[in-house]
């Protein structure tokens, strides 16, 4: 039976004269594009090259809203926002990304919260019902992308919205199956060969491998490749090779 795995990676994230990642070389190799909406990185110049650059792959487009954090890239956590504040925010870049994708004639179909909105999100319920309730209000029908064992997951579900399972090729997990925090040590995987280990773990095997050794299950649905990171072209077409030669097929886990 042949297994098909969606390829996503966070883009789009240039701004004004400032270049970051190969946005044209990689997307030749992925099938999602998670795109910044200007509150971490991008401007509307980029996002609609980015979104363009997208339809004319075939590569499917979602929403990548963050914290408004330019100078911190999204990364930081920010406090003191009010919940009806922070929700207003996450409804102007998703309706932002949706409406330069409709001026493209190109669908966006899911929204991916980013950095650390995305990683707070997954332990605090709070947070996590706020993000689905704002991705719900813009268009229950888009998918949301979310980490297995996540409070951001199960509000999804809760919320009756599509989920996205997601992995992570650089990352390792702990033993409650969350990303280790990158202030610990071992949290990106750096070693190529162990990174396509815990993918195809993942992948084929269905399960993740944890810091403490553990197995958790999982059904991924889509691997994340960070587009920022040095050599991301090339790693993600390592991997892509090395799941296709094992049976996989890469396609996005919802069409435009």
């Amino acid at each position: 039976m042949t297994r098909t795995l969606d390829l996503n990676c966070d883009m789009g994230e240039s701004f004004g004269a400032y270049t970051i990642g190969d946005d044209a070389a990689m997307m030749e190799l992925i099938s999602s594009a998670n795109i910044a909406c200007g509150f971490h990185a991008g401007d509307p110049v980029v996002m609609s090259k980015t979104v363009r650059l997208a339809k004319q792959a075939g590569v499917s487009v979602g929403a990548h809203p963050s914290f408004m954090d330019l100078y911190g890239f999204g990364r930081r956590r920010i406090s003191g926002e009010r919940p009806e504040d922070l929700e207003a925010q996450l409804i102007y870049q998703i309706v932002a990304m949706q409406g330069i994708c409709a001026v493209a004639g190109h669908r966006m179909t899911y929204v991916k919260t980013h950095g650390a909105l995305g990683n707070i999100a997954a332990v605090d319920p709070d947070l996590a019902a706020l993000c689905v309730r704002a991705v719900k209000s813009v268009d229950p029908s888009l998918t949301y992308v979310s980490l297995p064992y996540s409070e951001t997951h199960a509000a999804a579900e809760k919320a009756g919205l599509q989920v996205a399972c997601e992995i992570y090729a650089d990352r390792s997990y702990t033993d409650a199956g969350e990303l280790t925090p990158r202030s610990q040590p071992g949290a990106v995987i750096h070693d190529p060969e162990q990174s396509l280990d815990q993918v195809l773990e993942m992948v084929l095997n269905g399960h993740i491998p944890t810091t403490g050794g553990k197995r958790l299950p999982v059904e991924p649905a889509t691997l994340c490749i960070h587009g920022d990171t040095p050599g991301a072209v090339e790693i993600a077409r390592g991997l892509r090779v090395a799941l296709e030669e094992n049976g996989v097929t890469i396609a996005p886990f919802t069409n435009p």
